[in-house]
């Protein structure tokens, strides 16, 4: 088991906050794009922050978006088709996305629009 999939989800946030808000976008935008992928509106997430949830936990309430397959490319060095346990192939697919919402690219094609 990956050491990730006990961290708290919460503890990681905050640096995906500052890593787009760096870049000129908002946590609004952050947020819209967690909601794209794991279904979780702003009341759900907010509760995952204030419990300290695992990335496992997170994960497994998720209700991953359809379209997630969609997400590919290079994170860390490994492609995120490529990777072969399901829960750290979600939190890969996450930081694709934050990567992209800091690199500047339009919020439609983010979300796979």
């Amino acid at each position: 088991m990956s050491g990730i999939f006990s961290i708290s989800f919460s503890s990681v946030y905050p640096l995906y906050v500052s890593k787009v808000e760096k870049k000129g976008r908002t946590k609004a935008e952050l947020d819209q794009v967690i909601e794209w992928l794991t279904g979780f509106d702003a009341s759900e997430l907010n509760d995952h922050l204030a419990a300290g949830t695992t990335f496992e936990d997170f994960f497994a309430g998720a209700r991953l978006n359809s379209s997630a397959a969609m997400i590919t490319g290079m994170i860390c060095g490994v492609r995120v088709e490529e990777i072969d346990d399901p829960l750290m192939q979600k939190i890969r697919y996450l930081d694709k996305l934050v990567d992209e919402l800091a690199k500047g690219k339009a919020m439609e094609k983010i979300l796979r629009g």
